[in-house]
């Protein structure tokens, strides 16, 4: 992701890995401490200027709400919004036009009323991190941190509200303040129940809830990986669509696996393996390395693994590059969409990938 550094923040403070004492272990949490560790987007009050919500922002946040990711909400006309309408279209029995007309709009509102961004307070437990300023880039120097975390609060604002750092400063501006309990301008992204998945040894409850992806979603009957349209679309049970999220899938290096596969199994949070030997991009001379997990991991947040050996469906680090750029074979989504396509499928959903 790119480092932003137009918005400073006032808080960020890293976490700290010493175990608690046992009488800390053992004590109840107060009211303070629980706020403290808060990740809930409470409505701001203030007196700030009114904001005119421009249709296609709007339009990106419902399509977001419905499961018919535009990838980044940026308020532009790109591609990723374009075939999301489209995906949205075709599910609902409308003209097929990628375009937001009167029909389109109706159905995406369906009788309510939700405005495209809110003013929020920065929650404590949110802006506290832990966070890498120093990210390294090669990935020997990534194989010693203890997490690949977001970089600054900035950061990881942006992926809590399925965003970039530009468009963050674009709804402020440029000497907004960014700290726990300041008020922030975001799309409408909501905050989610607090996720309980049962057995969560590598925090993936957490991590739900840092990207407001809730923990149900709709099961997957299969997944078509096309990319003739650039997207990843999920069918139920009665072969309808039912999710769409836009995806980087291979290159002339490494093109996509075309054919029938299924999923092998869904790791969250997962470690990474970084082989060198498996990218013609990098050299061999470099040594292979594990990578501890973390939304900055070459993968993201999680890795499906499919029955093609090396192959996989996986997050990213660089959300606003999904469909503008190429991968190693592999199907990238933004990290959210990663998230959710996690929640949906389960071992032995057939994965077809098609031209």
């Amino acid at each position: 992701m790119k480092l932003i550094t137009i918005l400073p923040c006032l808080l960020l403070v890293a976490g700290c890995n010493a175990a608690p004492d046992k009488e800390a272990d053992q004590a109840p949490a107060s009211k303070a401490d629980v706020d403290a560790d808060s990740l809930r987007f409470e409505d701001a009050k203030t007196d700030a200027a009114p904001f005119t919500e421009p249709p296609t922002l709007r339009a990106q946040v419902l399509l977001d709400h419905l499961g018919f990711s535009p990838g980044v909400i940026d308020g532009k006309e790109g591609q990723s919004y374009v075939a999301a309408l489209r995906g949205f279209q075709k599910a609902r029995g409308l003209e097929e036009s990628g375009k937001l007309d009167a029909a389109t709009e109706q159905a995406l509102l369906q009788g309510r009323s939700i405005p495209a961004t809110r003013m929020v307070v920065i929650p404590a437990g949110f802006a506290k991190g832990p966070f890498v300023p120093a990210f390294p880039k090669d990935a020997a120097d990534q194989a010693k941190l203890p997490a690949l975390g977001y970089r600054n609060l900035t950061e990881a604002l942006a992926e809590r509200f399925h965003t970039t750092p530009e468009t963050l400063v674009a709804l402020n501006s440029p000497s907004t303040l960014v700290g726990a309990g300041r008020p922030f301008r975001v799309p409408n992204i909501p905050d989610v129940d607090v996720p309980t998945t049962g057995e969560d040894p590598r925090g993936w409850n957490d991590t739900l809830e840092r990207l407001g992806v809730a923990p149900d979603q709709l099961a997957a009957a299969k997944i078509v990986v096309d990319k003739s349209e650039g997207v990843l679309k999920v069918y139920d049970e009665g072969k309808k669509l039912v999710a769409q999220f836009p995806a980087t899938m291979g290159s002339r290096h490494d093109p996509l696996p075309i054919g029938t596969w299924k999923i092998q199994g869904v790791s969250r949070n997962p470690d990474f393996h970084y082989n060198p030997k498996l990218f013609w991009d990098v050299s061999n001379d470099k040594d292979a390395v594990m990578l501890k997990p973390g939304p900055n991991s070459p993968v993201g947040v999680a890795w499906i693994d499919l029955s093609k050996p090396h192959y996989g469906i996986h997050g990213t680090s660089e959300p606003h590059t999904i469909g503008r750029a190429e991968s190693h074979g592999c199907v990238r989504l933004t990290n959210w969409d990663a998230a959710r396509v996690a929640q949906m499928v389960k071992p032995g959903t057939p994965a077809i990938f098609q031209n």
